[in-house]
């Protein structure tokens, strides 16, 4: 049996732990798929290569409302796609073989499961080999929830993890579900060409988002795609090429591929977590401390596995905590949610920080909003944007800022003199008029957001 100091299970973030600063231990890393994990090969990287694709045809086919005489012929699709993963996947194999070469570092290419404390049964294309840790990491992500009526069908359906490597457009994609990953992904696949049909079991899109956020984009997605809210899916039937979902409305949607987008699960009921002795939430997610450790003494988890915030920029925060953790043992780093943002690359681009004003309302505190529209700033007017909003949402007296929300060009970049403003207890008054702010920058809208917001204790609003 094989002892090593360290074993990461899981190539994505998880990867991330093992430095330099490791050099003098035994580590190994057991990963059964490319390394670099979700971001890499099926998320974030990949769909915002896509996205920003899309978003060139879009501005190309849009130019006409500029004077700018250009036609967009459509989007050579095998082309975008070999450009993407040609280099994403040169990326992760290059990664893993920079690992193998690694004289410290031992690479395990399978699955493990545990099968004592700190005991473990990786099980890949060579059988079945037994290894021991002193130490273990678990990273081994999440992956996407299939509802039995597609699960049970028998049909072929796509995710997030195959969708993007598909090697046409459909003409007619249905996407089920309306969060972040269906709204990303309609708008690569409209780009492409495909016409979209979106079926969603809320009355918006985007639902988690603030409520002006969600039923502004609900609006404009619904001025692109057929979309379906406050539905379900019953029954998926038809042959390959010739789907039909059967809604709960009595509706029927006919689309030659299904893209499955309704969320994501831990990937932890593939580790036999109880016989390590690692205790699992109720959703499947390995429950940790603030310093990411596991139930488990010696056994620390990050990332999808294991977060309330299922994002990779958490995951690499998580990841560099773990890391700390390892080799301080006596001086333990913690890991903090508190101000964590999120973007949303679909079009137009959403990106929030903090509470939504219904969570104020839901928590009761007191609190004001403000909205200001990209069509109220110089460089709103540049982008001829009728459709951006900046509101930010704080609390009165104090002017502590509680929340942020941006639809429109630039809101992954604008949102983050906010984030940094609640990150380090930078109240909206001084947030506002301390630092210059650049004329006609679109950032004027967020300024002017919080120049209007209402401070003054005593009414609700």
């Amino acid at each position: 049996m094989r002892h090593h100091d360290l074993v990461v299970l899981g190539a994505g973030s998880g990867n991330a732990v093992i430095d330099d600063r490791f050099a003098g231990l035994d580590v190994a890393i057991v990963e059964p798929g490319p390394f670099g994990g979700t971001c890499l090969n099926r998320g974030c990287i990949p769909s915002k290569m896509l996205a920003h694709t899309a978003d060139l045809a879009d501005t190309v086919r849009d130019a006409p409302r500029f004077g700018v005489a250009a036609t967009a012929e459509g989007v050579r699709w095998n082309e975008v796609r070999g450009r993407v993963f040609g280099r994403l996947d040169r990326h992760a194999a290059e990664g893993e073989q920079g690992r193998r070469n690694a004289e410290f570092i031992t690479v395990y290419h399978g699955r493990a499961r545990f099968t004592g404390a700190r005991t473990l049964l990786v099980q890949g294309e060579g059988g079945e080999l037994p290894i021991t840790a002193d130490q273990v990491v678990v990273a081994v992500g999440g992956r996407p929830v299939v509802p039995p009526p597609v699960r049970d069908s028998g049909l072929p359906y796509e995710t997030s993890d195959t969708v993007m490597r598909l090697a046409a457009p459909p003409r007619h994609l249905a996407v089920l579900g309306g969060g972040y990953i269906a709204a990303e992904l309609a708008h690569v696949f409209h780009a492409a060409g495909s016409r979209i049909t979106v079926v969603e079991q809320h009355d918006t899109l985007l639902a988690p988002q603030d409520e002006s956020v969600s039923r502004a984009y609900t609006r404009i997605a619904r001025a692109r795609y057929d979309v379906r809210t406050g539905t379900r899916l019953t029954r998926l039937e038809g042959q390959p090429g010739e789907l039909r979902l059967v809604l709960d409305d009595g509706s029927v949607v006919a689309a030659d591929q299904l893209l499955v987008a309704v969320g994501r699960t831990p990937n932890s009921d593939s580790l036999d977590a109880d016989r390590a002795g690692i205790a699992l939430r109720e959703d499947g997610r390995i429950v940790v401390d603030a310093h990411q450790r596991t139930t488990a003494p010696g056994v620390f988890a990050l990332g999808d596995v294991c977060t309330p915030v299922p994002l990779k920029h958490v995951a690499n925060r998580e990841a560099h905590v773990v890391a700390h953790n390892l080799l301080h043992p006596d001086d333990l780093a913690s890991t903090s949610h508190r101000v964590v943002p999120a973007a949303v690359f679909t079009s137009p681009r959403i990106a929030q920080v903090g509470r939504t004003e219904q969570d104020c309302r839901r928590e009761g505190l007191a609190y004001r909003t403000s909205v200001r529209r990209y069509a109220d700033v110089a460089y709103g007017w540049a982008l001829e944007d009728t459709t951006g909003f900046c509101k930010v949402i704080a609390e009165p007296g104090t002017g502590r800022l509680l929340g942020a929300h941006i639809l429109g060009p630039q809101a992954d970049t604008l949102i983050q003199p906010l984030v940094i403003a609640m990150t380090l207890d930078i109240d909206a008054a001084t947030l506002a008029g301390a630092p210059y702010w650049i004329h006609p920058a679109l950032t004027e809208v967020v300024v002017n957001a919080l120049l209007d917001l209402d401070l003054e204790p005593g009414h609700q609003g």
